[in-house]
């Protein structure tokens, strides 16, 4: 993506005339919010207005979200058509997300986890509780481990449900916060080891199904381990 010095650097994964994906660095708002900080949906509005000269306001759907600290595929619509198709998609839960997380420690070798969780909106900040708690959603996630190196593991997620910071709150829950989360671990700083790094839809015009796949990033502590390809 051309870009300013002032503006990171996003990776454009696929585009065509209804779809835009790209891989969010980590650090990188989804969306603008009160900081006032460089954010996906802008950068990306501008990139559209540039590449194709558009006069005026350029459309550009946000589908989903990615926490700040958090790398990897983010899809967005070019089209209110494609929005409506896809939103309808999420909403029946058809879209298929997987992650890589480096987490604290073993969690076995695979496993499901399932929780109810509760956002606290004012503090940001979710919570797992009883299932017979008011306003508490179901989570589900099935993990897999792929490597295990110096007391961190390196697990495939994917995810059933769709909830904020669900994936950070239930591996904390279990025991195996993720590296680096000062939210609901030990770590320090901004930086969380977790990037979405295939998201598949049905494309919302051609009818197939569109798989979009991103890399980790070649920093620590990802380059601790060898992620020679995508699954």
């Amino acid at each position: 993506m051309n870009r300013t010095e002032t503006e990171p650097d996003i990776e454009i994964l696929y585009e065509d005339n209804h779809i835009l994906a790209i891989s969010k660095p980590k650090g990188l708002l989804s969306q603008e919010d009160h900081t006032g900080d460089p954010d996906v949906l802008t950068l990306c509005k501008a990139y559209l207005k540039r590449k194709y000269d558009k006069p005026g306001n350029v459309f550009l759907g946000l589908l989903h979200r990615l926490d700040r600290p958090v790398s990897g595929v983010m899809v967005l619509a070019k089209t209110s058509k494609a929005a409506s198709r896809i939103s309808e998609q999420i909403r029946k839960h058809k879209i298929k997300k997987r992650y890589f997380a480096i987490v604290q420690g073993e969690p076995g070798k695979q496993g499901v986890l399932t929780h109810y969780l509760i956002k606290d909106s004012q503090n940001n900040m979710v919570q797992s509780v009883s299932p017979e708690t008011a306003n508490s959603k179901k989570a589900e996630l099935i993990y897999r481990t792929v490597d295990t190196k110096s007391g961190l593991s390196l697990v495939e997620v994917l995810l059933i449900t769709g909830r904020a910071h669900q994936i950070r709150v239930q591996f904390a829950e279990k025991g195996h916060p993720l590296w680096g989360d000062h939210k609901y671990g030990e770590g320090r700083g901004k930086d969380i080891a977790l990037h979405a790094y295939m998201y598949e839809i049905t494309h919302p015009t051609l009818k197939n199904s569109l798989r979009i796949r991103s890399i980790p990033p070649k920093t620590d502590p990802w380059s601790r381990f060898e992620i020679q390809k995508l699954p």
